[in-house]
């Protein structure tokens, strides 16, 4: 299962540290090669190439740990740290300790543990930090420096803090800003749940404003459907052509109300058992846009079925009413000519659907699927796509809204496993 965003922040924040070890450990190679073949500083290469292929060990560890699933905890970039503060102090006890100038690096162990640790474990790392700079100062072994050398320590010591200098304050800078961008990808995550959340719960009251609806317009279509039945066995509407005609267009007006409440009493999850059923892609497609077509009776529907996939999927009623949703409005936008696509791609059922209307304004581009953001002026507008884009998201699909040189284009994406019998919409 893939993790969401702000589970894969520990993952990419390992991923620094994995860098950062990287460059430390080449670092490091390149100051010992400068000190023992440049100023002739003989070191312990030995116990300090040791040390080496310690952080390269971990590195390689941490990367399968990186690219295994599951969540990076703070517990494990604690241990990270901790190994990289004592890999440090070993480096620093062989190499002059606290007379070193790179001993100033422990602060970026520190700087990188304050963002990435939760408070109880920055302070630990600190704790630690601090105590191996303490240690150093009584127990290190000296530099051994080549005659010559020893009087111009003092100008290479402050040679060697600039460099430390220059290199803890770029990898801070380099290494502050990616996780500065990690937390803000965690947050613009979390704000997207919390508004996902809030349209969730207005759909839910909207499915059981729906829902009541249905319920109540039941028992009234029904008591009108008795009343005309009478009125056709009455001798005077019996024997009128043209009463009898009314009567009858009459009754199939009222089947269609019929059946309309009962697709919303079956897509708010009423009797799911008798609004499902299997079929395959294609004939999805095809019963869809048949049944739109009798229905809506449009003067002219482009329609080309692209899809051959032949694997079983369930035929929802809720589904269909998504698909209607966005036919209507194209037919609204466009009376006289609606086109439908349908192709599949990569395991992506793909309903395009266009029209000639005048296209969607670019402020309404901008807030598409957000409640109430409609060109029609009349109350409750908006809603449609807003229920459209939802239901595809829940789905694993997505929604795109383009214009186009003649109209708009609306296109449904999404993921022909998630309507398989043993997908997410399976039943």
């Amino acid at each position: 299962m893939p993790l969401s965003p702000p589970d894969m922040e520990g993952k990419k924040n390992l991923l620094l540290l994995i860098q950062l070890r990287w460059i430390a450990a080449a670092g490091q190679v390149v100051t010992i090669l400068v000190a023992e073949l440049w100023y002739r500083i003989h070191l312990p290469l030995l116990e300090m190439a040791s040390v080496l292929g310690f952080l390269a060990a971990l590195n390689l560890v941490s990367v399968w740990r990186h690219q295994r699933q599951g969540v990076v905890t703070n517990m494990e970039l604690l241990i990270e740290l901790l190994l990289d503060v004592t890999a440090l102090t070993v480096q620093l006890y062989l190499s002059g300790g606290i007379t070193n100038p790179f001993i100033s690096l422990f602060l970026l162990q520190v700087g990188l543990g304050a963002v990435l640790l939760e408070a109880w474990a920055a302070w630990i790392l600190a704790a630690a930090a601090a105590g191996c700079f303490v240690w150093l100062t009584r127990a290190y072994m000296p530099l051994i420096l080549p005659l010559g050398l020893d009087e111009s320590l003092q100008q290479l010591q402050v040679q060697g803090m600039f460099v430390c200098f220059v290199l803890t304050a770029s990898l801070l800078v380099l290494f502050l800003n990616q996780i500065s961008r990690n937390l803000r990808d965690r947050d613009a995550h979390l704000a997207d749940l919390r508004q996902r959340s809030a349209e969730e719960d207005h759909i839910v009251r909207l499915g059981l404003l729906a829902s009541g609806a249905a319920h109540e317009l039941g028992t009234p279509l029904s008591t009108i459907s008795v009343i005309l039945n009478d009125w056709r066995r009455m001798p005077g509407i019996a024997g009128d052509p043209d009463l009898t005609e009314e009567i009858t267009e009459m009754q199939s007006q009222i089947g269609r109300c019929k059946a309309i409440v009962s697709g919303i009493l079956l897509s708010s999850g009423e009797a799911r058992g008798e609004g499902t059923q299997r079929t395959t892609a294609s004939g999805f497609i095809d019963e869809v846009v048949a049944e739109w077509r009798v229905s809506r009776s449009p003067p002219m529907l482009d329609f080309r079925n692209l899809v051959r996939s032949a694997d079983p999927i369930i035929s929802d009623t809720a589904l269909k009413q998504v698909i209607f949703n966005v036919f209507d409005n194209a037919l609204e936008a466009s009376p006289d000519w609606v086109s439908v696509t349908a192709e599949e791609e990569g395991g992506d059922l793909i309903v395009a659907v266009r029209d000639a209307g005048s296209g969607f304004p670019p402020e309404m581009l901008e807030e598409i699927g957000k409640p109430y953001r409609s060109t029609k002026n009349r109350t409750g507008g908006g809603l449609g796509l807003f229920l459209v884009m939802n239901v595809i998201r829940k789905l694993g699909g997505r929604v795109t809204v383009r214009n186009e040189l003649n109209g708009a284009c609306v296109t449904l994406t999404f993921p022909l496993a998630a309507l398989s019998p043993g997908g997410a919409h399976g039943h």
